[in-house]
């Protein structure tokens, strides 16, 4: 188990390596920050001062290799965009909102799918059932920033039932929420439905039912419990899934999280922003994955 522990850290760590390559040289594919947060008027001596300041006139692995040292210390740099402002200052800043709406689409997720996937494995082949499968191909089909502005039209727009954009109150929550977690609650839902129909069909449960068992209570109490071993696995994962798939949804919805927060700094070329927010999420996944794993 020790051996096993340590071989899974140790690929997550070289998985955290080949990320911060790969987001360093592709940050720098984008163009020089400068074009974008300096003015047109700036003299040429002003431009090369600054680009000296910020280290840009360095060798890219030279550049690199700054960059894995200050990570490692937990040090992303300044934001050129918001100056006098760390990245890991702005992330932090902005994760209790990511992680408020992340927690909102897990319950909608865990609260839709646990139901319908149980309703259509005991009533395999009826209206549930059909009902279950149609929301789960719909859910694993519909891209969610599509959906969140079908949404929005719908609800906050025609029916004006909820705000349209923003963080004002417990309704803006709603459409965000599910835009998110709808893709979950397919999935989440399917799991259940499947693993659900193993247990039915086991021995103990026929046995229970032979002995005057409630239907309801195998099903809920007994059946769940031991069907619920496969979806709680798949949790762990939900959980990185919902705060990284936060960027299209929080910028749909203008958000104040961190994947909107990582949207405005590649329009404005933010080096260093940038890299801290996708390997932070690439780091909740990976520590979620290994979690899960051991």
């Amino acid at each position: 188990m020790q051996r096993y522990i340590i071989v899974r850290a140790f690929q997550a760590i070289i998985a955290l390596l080949a990320i911060s390559v790969i987001v360093f040289f592709l940050t720098r594919i984008t163009g020089n920050p400068m074009d974008v947060l300096m003015p047109q008027e700036v003299m040429q001596e002003d431009f090369d001062r600054i680009r000296k300041a910020w280290g840009l006139d360095k060798p890219l692995y030279i550049q690199y290799m700054t960059f894995v040292g200050n990570a490692l210390k937990g040090e992303f740099g300044e934001s050129w965009k918001w100056p006098g402002n760390t990245a890991m200052q702005l992330i932090i800043g902005r994760f209790p909102a990511t992680l408020q709406l992340a927690g909102a689409s897990l319950a909608i997720s865990v609260l839709i799918s646990v139901p319908l996937g149980v309703l259509s494995a005991v009533k395999k082949d009826s209206f549930f059932d059909y009902t279950g499968k149609s929301i789960a191909l719909l859910g694993q089909s519909l891209p969610a920033f599509w959906l969140g502005i079908v949404l929005m039209w719908i609800f906050a727009v025609v029916l004006e039932w909820v705000p349209t954009s923003g963080r004002t109150g417990w309704t803006s929550y709603i459409l965000p929420a599910v835009a998110i977690g709808w893709f979950q609650v397919a999935a989440m839902m399917r799991l259940v439905r499947s693993a659900m129909m193993d247990v039915l069909n086991t021995e103990y449960v026929k046995l229970a039912r032979t002995n005057g068992l409630p239907e309801w209570r195998g099903v809920w109490k007994h059946c769940l419990r031991n069907a619920a071993i496969t979806p709680l696995t798949y949790f762990g994962l939900l959980i990185g899934s919902l705060l990284v798939g936060s960027v299209s949804i929080e910028t749909v919805f203008n958000w104040p999280g961190v994947g909107l927060l990582a949207v405005e700094a590649a329009r404005s070329r933010d080096y260093q922003v940038i890299q801290a927010v996708i390997l932070v999420f690439c780091g909740i996944y990976i520590v979620a994955n290994l979690l899960v794993d051991i």
